[in-house]
């Protein structure tokens, strides 16, 4: 399945003629963009998704075609409260699907904010940090009991891992002058990480864990980017391209989401496993710092993943 599916791809070249009914689905984020997406793409060939969201008004009215889409299929949609920025919510959601004992046959980490303004999460995170990888830390360790033997955990990263590794040292900008873009990279970075550990820790039961990059997206993702952040990303893009790498081509929704569904369903797990995708393949290792394609070593070392899990369980007090 490597070569088939590429940059162009869509969420229904990648899943045309695929099956899904009787598989069940978990995915955060699901009141706008990719989110949505995924979730239609996948109750649209049986599946049954549950869709975790902050706001869950939003998320009913950004669902419809979601609901419309599992109506024709026989799929399901049901939604789930789920603040990120909030360890209290993070557990509550976790407990309430407990509860329920549904298993899952895949997870998808997609919920995130770039770019925000310096500021804490609920429990005096930074918020990046917090929301994208601490939230999810706790989340997905919570109801990884629940995901099927053999099943999948998907953690959306991004491009913006090259501009930054963690800092374990100080992960909330209290010696670091913050800066936006820095801060999202060491986010991305660990939601790399957090799956090269889980994959390692999930493995012998089958479950198989990767990063992607979904690609460059126009989302409410980027609400809090300023005129001068678009320029710079800009400037990096074009810098990226002469230096030898690829120009950088906005994607569509069904684009963006593809690898993730790609990655969740269509993908060889053992080819996936512990890996960095992007385009609908497994990228390459690529450290040289013009160029903006593959991912750079540091997202996928093993000792800084295991070094990135302990420091995420003595920041939220929870072992796993």
């Amino acid at each position: 399945m490597t070569g088939q599916f590429g940059a162009q791809s869509t969420t229904d070249d990648v899943l045309a003629g695929v099956d899904l009914t009787g598989k069940r689905f978990l995915i955060t984020g699901v009141s706008a963009g990719l989110g949505v997406e995924t979730a239609r793409s996948l109750v649209a060939r049986g599946a049954d998704v549950v869709g975790a969201a902050r706001d869950l008004d939003k998320a009913e009215r950004a669902t419809a075609d979601v609901r419309a889409a599992a109506g024709k299929s026989g799929g399901s949609l049901e939604l789930a409260e789920l603040d990120l920025a909030s360890l209290a919510s993070v557990r509550a959601c976790a407990d309430r699907l407990l509860a329920d004992g549904r298993p899952f046959d895949v997870v998808i980490a997609n919920a995130g904010v770039m770019t925000t303004p310096f500021g804490h999460t609920a429990d005096g995170f930074e918020t990046q940090f917090g929301v994208n990888h601490l939230g999810h830390f706790v989340f997905v360790n919570r109801v990884a009991p629940l995901i099927r033997d053999g099943g999948r955990f998907v953690s959306l990263s991004s491009s913006a891992h090259r501009l930054s590794d963690v800092d374990l040292d100080d992960p909330n900008f209290e010696r670091t002058e913050y800066d936006r873009w820095g801060a999202y990279g060491r986010s991305k970075t660990a939601n790399a990480l957090f799956a090269v550990e889980f994959d390692r820790r999930h493995r012998d039961r089958g479950v198989r864990a990767c990063s992607l990059m979904p690609g460059m997206i126009q989302t409410e993702l980027g609400r809090h980017m300023r005129p001068e952040d678009r320029e710079a990303l800009k400037v990096r893009a074009n810098a990226a391209a002469e230096a030898g790498g690829p120009a950088p081509v906005y994607k569509t929704v069904p684009q963006g989401a593809a690898t993730s569904v790609w990655a969740a369903v269509v993908a060889d797990a053992g080819q996936i496993g512990g890996r960095y995708c992007e385009n609908c393949q497994v990228a390459e290792v690529v450290d040289d710092s013009r160029r903006r394609d593959g991912v750079r070593s540091w997202a996928l070392d093993v000792d800084s993943a295991r070094r990135l899990w302990a420091k995420s369980e003595e920041m939220t007090g929870e072992r796993f």
